[in-house]
């Protein structure tokens, strides 16, 4: 006997929702969870924030919701706050559970500027080192134009901080660029 769905009826509660088991193990970012540490922030940014006043988003969040906008290529902020509550993956990554309240788009920006470009461009740099030491960026390929090509240099040699600096100066530029003008664009609307 074929079976039918009955039109689906939102639950008034839901028991036994655990996000993590709703992760699959080899998940790319059950790996960054794993190695990467990102309360580092909170003392980093401590001086930018009063004793009074809202509640901010937590420093960490805020540079997990940038990672992802790195990681998947997100085309702008907003864009990434409107996907978030349909991605269960992220909302585990960022530490919400289904019935929270996902930020206006808005705070990123305003963290940018609160925090400032440099700052932000460090961070950005320590997450990459942290991705380094732990193996989940190797450097063994290049990827130039889209077109795959064997490095001609040792794993050793090719992860070298001055060196990686230098390239990721020069990514974080077009990402902030690229942001600034979406930021841009939103606010002429």
């Amino acid at each position: 006997m074929m079976g039918r769905q009955e039109p689906p009826q939102e639950k008034l509660f839901s028991y036994h929702v655990n996000l993590s088991d709703r992760v699959r193990k080899d998940h790319p970012l059950q790996n960054v969870v794993k190695f990467i540490n990102f309360d580092f922030l909170y003392n980093e940014v401590k001086d930018s924030y009063g004793q009074n006043g809202n509640v901010s988003v937590p420093p960490p969040v805020i540079l997990k919701m940038m990672f992802l906008l790195f990681y998947y290529n997100v085309r702008s902020e907003r864009e990434l706050v409107e996907t978030i509550p349909e991605r269960l993956d992220w909302l585990w990554f960022l530490g919400y559970n289904l019935d929270d309240e996902i930020p206006n788009h808005s705070f990123l920006s305003k963290a940018r500027a609160r925090w400032g470009v440099d700052t932000f461009r460090t961070f950005f740099e320590r997450i990459v080192v942290q991705c380094v030491e732990a193996g989940l960026i190797e450097g063994s390929k290049l990827f130039i134009d889209a077109i795959l090509i064997d490095a001609d240099a040792s794993n050793n040699s090719v992860v070298d901080r001055h060196s990686l600096k230098r390239y990721l100066n020069k990514s974080y530029l077009r990402l902030e660029k690229s942001l600034e003008d979406a930021d841009e664009k939103n606010t002429s609307k």
